[in-house]
């Protein structure tokens, strides 16, 4: 596995120690604000990086959102055929090209990157230091002192006694948890339409996404580095950010904030905007029905 994952230690240790080599010189080399600021650098440039992606995201939520009416035939129609009605859907996704876990993408995108950070704090905090990447000893060293708060960034809650460390873990966990909550609820409340089904599959994964991550999150933090909780926490306050412009600059046709934003133009102008519609790509049937000859009418004698 760390064969495999080498090239990432390299390229996730190169980054934060040339981010930490251009902070040190203002905050100093062994502080822990240079170490932690090369963090959140990473998070900004992962982020950037991962801007096309987030974007295909979204066209693809807005896909799906267009394409409710044909899921619910579809599940009127097969409601006794579970197994068909999956099939169906299927082909009604491939057809549109969209996904209905295009949500999660962005996270598994990063999964890699995560875990090639807390490979490389995790060898850090022990006993003795563990070098993966391009760090050298003299980094290992450093960055093994180098503290959040009082507390070394690269200790764990479960791999310490110190009060310290378990406070400020709680704290980031807390934070990364409840982060995750909003801007998942922010989402659900604000982009996306109006759903009454109950039996909505997009609802669903919403709703799954909105308990689950931050359960996960809670759960599974007490082993993460304080550098990777510190990671975690700001790519959550990115992500609640970008959505929130999204969601208020170019809202999904049918949502709360696309109402408001339409209100918003009433006001402003006393015109009423023309509603925007989502194009949907006839399907084969639909252009194998276009293409297909017209019959010519007869004249009455």
């Amino acid at each position: 596995m760390d064969s495999i994952l080498k090239p990432l230690y390299i390229a996730v240790s190169w980054v934060i120690v040339t981010l930490h080599d251009l902070l040190s010189p203002i905050f100093g080399t062994d502080s822990g604000v240079s170490w932690s600021l090369a963090i959140v650098g990473l998070v900004i440039l992962i982020r950037i990086i991962l801007i096309p992606l987030f974007v295909k995201q979204i066209k693809s939520q807005r896909a799906l959102t267009a394409l409710q009416p044909h899921m619910k035939e579809i599940q009127k129609k097969y409601k006794d055929d579970r197994q068909k009605q999956s099939e169906e859907m299927m082909k009604l996704y491939k057809e549109h090209k969209t996904n209905p876990l295009a949500s999660c993408f962005p996270i598994l995108a990063q999964a890699p990157i995560f875990f090639a950070l807390f490979t490389v704090l995790n060898g850090i905090g022990k006993n003795p230091p563990v070098k993966h990447g391009v760090l050298t000893q003299e980094d290992v060293v450093s960055a093994a002192a180098a503290k959040f708060f009082g507390a070394p960034i690269s200790q764990t809650f479960l791999g310490t006694d110190i009060t310290t460390v378990k406070v400020v873990t709680v704290i980031l966990i807390a934070f990364m948890s409840l982060t995750t909550f909003t801007t998942q609820r922010q989402l659900m409340l604000k982009g996306m339409p109006k759903m009454d089904s109950s039996n909505n599959m997009m609802l669903q994964q919403q709703k799954i996404m909105l308990y689950a991550f931050p359960v996960i999150f809670a759960i599974s933090g007490v082993n993460f580095p304080i550098g990777v909780l510190i990671y975690w926490s700001t790519t959550n306050l990115w992500t609640w950010g970008q959505q929130f412009y999204v969601i208020k600059r170019n809202p999904t046709p049918g949502s709360p904030a696309y109402e408001e934003l339409q209100k918003k133009k009433i006001k402003k102008t006393g015109v009423t905007p023309i509603p925007e519609a989502e194009v949907i790509e006839p399907t084969e049937e639909l252009k194998g029905q276009r293409n297909q000859p017209k019959k010519k009418k007869k004249k009455n004698k």
